[in-house]
């Protein structure tokens, strides 16, 4: 498969979201887990509005999708997105965020959706 190549700018918008700090640490854990909001609000211990606004960019942007499970709403990486080769590469270089879910789920904090 050969990789489609991405404007200058838009590549830039994507870097530019995923400069922040947050952002990218939801990307990256949505790299090996499917997450909802809540379990971003306790990972961050941030507001669920401002969670929400971060998700909101990175869905625009359309390296988040997002799947309905019953009243849930999961968000996961999009892989069929132009800019998913740029994303996952910037990835590799990042350390394993795992250790988050498994916080989430030593507390009982993990949303089970099934």
């Amino acid at each position: 498969m050969s990789e489609a190549l991405i404007e200058i700018e838009n590549a830039a918008t994507i870097l530019k979201l995923l400069g922040d700090k947050t952002r990218l640490t939801m990307v990256k854990m949505l790299d090996s887990n499917d997450c909802c909001v809540c379990e971003f609000v306790e990972v961050f211990k941030a507001s669920q509005p401002a969670i929400s606004q971060h998700i909101r960019k990175l869905k625009d942007a359309g390296i988040v999708k997002e799947t309905r499970r019953g009243q849930w709403i999961i968000y996961s990486l999009n892989k069929n997105s132009d800019y998913y080769p740029l994303v996952q590469n910037l990835l590799q270089h990042l350390p394993n965020q795992d250790y988050r879910i498994k916080e989430l789920e030593a507390q009982g904090l993990r949303i089970s959706c099934e």
